[in-house]
């Protein structure tokens, strides 16, 4: 959902998702003499409560022992801010304030209320859930210690992690309730023991289970050998059968039918393991539309004899017919692989060189050559990437003023680094932070355009590999959800990287209170708002898309 308001010389643009609302604020560019930011208040309609936002960065005077955070003391010296304790079907008013005066004596200015309602997750069409995806974080260790999450009692830490994906993914499996349906699956790993058994259940209920998944042999590789002891620990084998002619079997998805026809379908990036449903950020993805069904069962129905890669690629090369231009308003367009070219890279290259207002993408494994011409060249607009991990490309790619980069945390040794080492890297094993495998253009406009799926960006997804992928347009809801956490993802691991601790030093833990390595605080002055008034710089790009 989306809403503006104007009050004078200020306005506040409201973006919500399902947990997340972003608020873009802008003024007139001479009212930003002596601007120190913005107080943010918030009134929840749904519960009767009303809270003053806070700020994790502090004016060096209020930076004390046990400080204040409140956005009154402590204003936002940003032009967009996120709301990420927001609730699903929850309606919110915020009250924005421009904040003048000093540091240790601020005066409110020109106010506006902006009035929004969070989505829920699941509208009946399209059901988007994210996980957490922030297990190394103060906010974890705040609320359970220090400890694995398997040893907080009652599922309270994986409900934390999950935030209902795990939920859904067993809710979706459970519509399977009697001889009616069949579920159709293709998983890469596929270890979780809660999702084995609710494929265990559906099948007791007379429900028709069959399940393709990875067990390519390697040496190097032992997911097949995992998954294979997963799958007999749950006792369900004779439901299963295993995918060895590929390179990996990178699917992620359940198609549901009733009575022989194919309804719905649950894709994303979301392994079942532990970490994919409560470590690494993913998504899961319920749609329910029974042309999209159709042609999940129809490439499930490829894969279920394990062909050979080339009889797989002339089967799917055909389909779909990747369009010079835009797909059409309100279409849902499915890619499958392997593939014999990289003609469906190609289309997402050039739908992302359409874009008017902006591009945001997520990549696991890094920017590879096929998908780098997104981020290349000077642009009109702002291009986000968001990589599971820092190196010496993204240097290179954050020098163009069209991009803003951000990536997952910084590893190393001691203090909160050895929880994240010990606790965040026993829930993952390939990828640390970011898994998420999907593409947002021009997202605020009335036509966004939405990838997303199991691919990640390079030629193996695409030539060697089991993938889907779905490119749906003219969705707002969906867009907002997919940008609203995207955001969300983005500006944690962007903070990270502009508090980072210096190389060699030490980093402080989430209770520290001591100043260790770099402390950033608030500028005392109105120059931080200078630069989002420099005509094409990314400051101002930003300000400008989001307000």
């Amino acid at each position: 959902m989306r809403n503006r308001e104007r009050t004078g010389d200020l306005s506040v643009h409201a973006v919500s998702g399902t947990y997340v609302v972003l608020l873009g604020m802008s003024v007139a560019e001479d009212a930003v003499a002596g601007l120190l930011g913005f107080a943010i208040e918030r009134t929840d309609h749904t519960e009767g409560e009303h809270t003053v936002l806070e700020n994790p960065l502090l004016f060096e005077v209020n930076d004390t022992k046990d400080p204040d955070r409140s956005t009154a003391l402590n204003p936002v010296q940003e032009f967009v801010w996120g709301d990420y304790a927001a609730k699903p079907g929850h309606t919110y008013s915020y009250r924005v304030t421009a904040m003048g005066g000093t540091p240790s004596r601020l005066t409110p200015g020109a106010s506006t209320d902006v009035r929004i309602t969070t989505e829920d997750p699941d509208d009946g069409d399209h059901g988007v859930y994210f996980n957490r995806g922030v297990a190394a974080s103060g906010a974890y260790v705040r609320r359970f210690g220090d400890v694995n999450p398997a040893t907080v009692p009652n599922h309270a830490a994986y409900k934390w992690l999950g935030r209902g994906l795990e939920e859904a993914i067993k809710a979706f499996i459970g519509r399977a309730v009697d001889g009616r349906f069949a579920l159709r699956a293709a998983m890469y790993e596929f270890s979780w023991g809660p999702v084995l058994d609710a494929f265990k259940v559906a099948a007791a209920a007379g429900a028709d289970v069959q399940i393709i998944y990875h067990a390519v042999p390697s040496s190097s590789d032992k997911t097949g050998a995992t998954n294979l002891a997963a799958i007999e620990d749950a006792g369900i084998a004779n439901l299963c059968t295993k995918r060895t002619h590929t390179k990996i079997a990178h699917n992620k998805f359940i198609v549901l039918l009733e009575k022989g026809r194919p309804v719905e379908v649950w894709t994303g990036s979301t392994n079942i393991t532990e970490g994919g449903i409560f470590g690494h950020a993913n998504a899961g993805h319920r749609i329910a539309d029974e042309r999209v069904a159709k042609a999940y069962l129809g490439y499930w129905t490829e894969l279920q004899p394990d062909p050979e890669r080339p009889a797989l690629r002339v089967a799917l090369d055909p389909h779909p017919k990747f369009p010079a231009g835009l797909p059409r308003r309100g279409s849902k367009t499915t890619v499958f692989s392997p593939r014999s070219e990289l003609a469906a890279t190609d289309w997402y290259v050039r739908l992302a060189n359409k874009a008017k207002g902006a591009v945001f993408l997520t990549a696991a494994f890094g920017l590879t050559p096929e998908i780098a011409p997104v981020f290349e060249g000077e642009r009109s607009y702002l291009r986000y990437l968001l990589l599971d991990l820092r190196n010496g490309k993204i240097e290179a790619m954050r020098r163009d003023p069209s991009n803003v980069v951000a990536a997952g945390g910084v590893k190393g040794t001691g203090g909160f680094r050895k929880w994240i080492a010990d606790q965040l890297q026993r829930l993952n094993v390939n990828v640390d932070y970011v898994h998420t495998k999907f593409m947002l253009v021009d997202p605020l406009s009335e036509q966004p355009i939405v990838i997303t799926g199991s691919a990640n960006w390079s030629d193996e997804s695409v030539k060697l590999n089991d993938e889907n992928m779905v490119v749906i347009r003219g969705d707002q809801r969906v867009a907002d959800i997919y940008l609203t956490e995207f955001m969300r993802l983005f500006n944690h691991y962007r903070l990270r990287g502009r508090a980072r601790t210096p190389r060699g030093q030490v980093s402080a833990g989430p209770s520290d209170t001591a100043q260790a390595g770099r402390r950033l605080h608030l500028t005392p002055d109105d120059s931080w708002a200078k630069p989002f008034y420099v005509p094409d710089s990314p400051e101002a790009k930003e300000r400008l898309l989001f307000a």
